[in-house]
């Protein structure tokens, strides 16, 4: 169970950095142009067409690819050993499951995006994690971040390097992770996001993976 009490860990050091740190502020801040009383990068094709647009398309398609696969040998058994089957169904759920965790989370949250805020020259007031909304302000519905979630799933994928390649499992899932709260930081510049946004995010794929793969593991019979 030293997965489980690592992200407890995390999940503790999320909440110290948002009841004491103006990190989210400060970050949002320095990507916020106060004389034009926008975000510069906003509408860029770094972060607008390139992130925000091709690569969750190529994100999806290679869930959907994922799904399809899982799905087939499901209907017609591949010639797959049982450890390859569970790792491919632990991606392909991981695939479904973190966006649209994530998503649900973010439906039912009150917290705003920045470019949403009067900070940043929008109307809602900055509420920070466990405040609650002044009276008549409508939910923001941005926490967790929505974005990051089309390649956090991706994280599950180390799984393929699993049991006999331990470290090279640990660097895949670093790097993919990695590259889930990169493709979120593209988002902050934006002001869509703050950082705490990305990294809750990030800690739900990683329960969500956890929770798959150790319940996936319990439920097939393993081939002698």
């Amino acid at each position: 169970m030293a997965g489980l009490g690592l992200l407890l860990i995390a999940a503790m050091c999320l909440v110290a950095i948002a009841l004491w740190t103006d990190w989210d502020l400060k970050l949002a801040d320095s990507a916020y142009a106060a004389n034009a009383r926008t975000f510069p990068l906003r509408h860029a094709w770094l972060t607008e067409t390139f992130n925000h647009l091709i690569l969750k398309r190529v994100f999806t398609a290679l869930a959907v690819a994922m799904i399809i696969a899982v799905l087939w040998d499901i209907a017609v058994p591949r010639p797959w050993s049982w450890l390859r089957r569970f790792q491919l169904r632990v991606i392909a759920l991981s695939a479904v499951l973190v966006p649209t965790v994530i998503s649900l989370l973010k439906q039912a949250s009150d917290s705003h995006c920045p470019w949403d805020l009067q900070r940043y020259g929008g109307t809602e007031p900055y509420v920070g994690l466990f405040q609650q909304l002044p009276a008549g302000i409508a939910p923001g519905h941005c926490m967790p971040g929505g974005h990051a979630s089309s390649a956090l799933w991706l994280i599950s994928v180390s799984i393929l390097l699993l049991p006999y390649r331990m470290l090279h499992a640990a660097f895949l899932l670093t790097a993919v992770l990695m590259l889930g709260i990169g493709v979120g930081w593209l988002q902050q510049l934006r002001g869509a996001h703050f950082l705490s946004h990305t990294l809750w995010s990030a800690w739900i794929a990683l329960l969500i993976v956890f929770l798959v793969t150790t319940c996936l593991d319990r439920w097939p019979r393993r081939e002698q």
